[in-house]
């Protein structure tokens, strides 16, 4: 046990507040542990594995690129408060799962999915859980449809938060299309796309490091999968979440997503951004100003639309 908070909601009508607990929780990884937290909302609780977005992001959903908004951090502490507990871990390679692999960079989707798998045993065998939800954030939502679509045993439902309805390759280059960089992007991208490597020592140093070598196998892992054609597959609860003022991943892609599969429940939150909280422009230097502040909370909706929908699907 490393630490505990008391849940500061009212849980329904009963008046009474869950009392969560924080506590150390790991699973296997190829060559050390997988660490995480598991918060607590109280014996039986349904659990929620939070898989983080892309690049070097923490159990907390902060990164050293200057994100520090602990958006995972306030996830699982609101759903706490209203009786779900919750896992948030650290990606093999990075953090406290330093371990887990000699070189974090050297991962495909399919290895994440191998440790999302991993994650959901540790966190039965630790909980007791007869099955876990997966909520994938940003490039998480791709890992928990991966990993729904290969084998759903196991997974109780899929949340899908600022989830692409497009191949990474379409959604990276619709990033950068208003950038001075968008041709070499372009170039580079349909390379990795057709499973070609690519020498970027003579690309400007922000390219030569958002395609070093050494990612460039991840690159083209993930730039293989449709999530439109994962999503078809999936024949478990459905939740597509999406901010109206989210700059990286566009409503249009939870609408992708919701038409690949009609059954799915899509919430669309007005003024909240790609770090869930709650902006009132799109100028990009004002939304993201909410990525480096912890104090600012979750913009509304965001904690009681996955809490509902968990809590009302049987």
């Amino acid at each position: 046990m490393v630490g505990a908070l008391m849940a500061g909601a009212l849980m329904g009508a009963s008046g009474l507040a869950h009392a969560a607990t924080d506590e150390d929780i790991s699973a296997p990884g190829p060559l050390g542990l997988l660490k995480g937290t598991l918060t607590r909302a109280g014996n039986n609780a349904p659990v929620m594995l939070i898989l983080p977005g892309s690049g070097p992001t923490d159990r907390d959903g902060n990164n050293p690129l200057g994100v520090k908004a602990a958006t995972y951090k306030l996830l699982a502490e609101g759903l706490a408060a209203q009786g779900i507990s919750s896992v948030r871990v650290d990606k093999r390679g990075l953090f406290a799962s330093l371990a887990a692999v000699a070189n974090g960079d050297s991962v495909t989707v399919d290895n994440y999915v191998q440790d999302t798998r991993n994650w959901m045993t540790s966190i039965q065998k630790q909980t007791g859980a007869h099955c876990v939800w997966l909520m994938g954030h940003s490039e998480g939502g791709l890992i928990a449809l991966a990993t729904a679509a290969a084998n759903p045993a196991q997974i109780c439902g899929v949340v899908l938060v600022a989830t692409s309805g497009r191949r990474a390759n379409d959604l990276l280059k619709a990033q950068m299309a208003k950038t001075p960089l968008s041709s070499q992007v372009n170039r580079i991208v349909d390379a990795l796309a057709s499973g070609q490597q690519v020498d970027v020592s003579a690309e400007p140093p922000h390219l030569r490091a958002m395609f070093r070598p050494s990612i460039q196998g991840f690159w083209i892992s993930a730039f293989s999968y449709d999530p439109t054609d994962l999503i078809a597959k999936i024949k478990l609860p459905v939740l597509i979440m999406q901010g109206e003022r989210d700059l990286q991943v566009g409503v249009e892609d939870a609408q992708k997503l919701k038409a690949a599969d009609p059954a799915a429940k899509l919430v669309l939150l007005p003024d909240t951004n790609h770090a869930l909280k709650t902006v009132s422009s799109d100028i990009p230097r004002e939304n993201l100003a909410t990525y480096a502040d912890p104090n600012l909370p979750l913009a509304p909706g965001v904690v009681d639309s996955i809490a509902g929908f968990i809590k009302k699907t049987p």
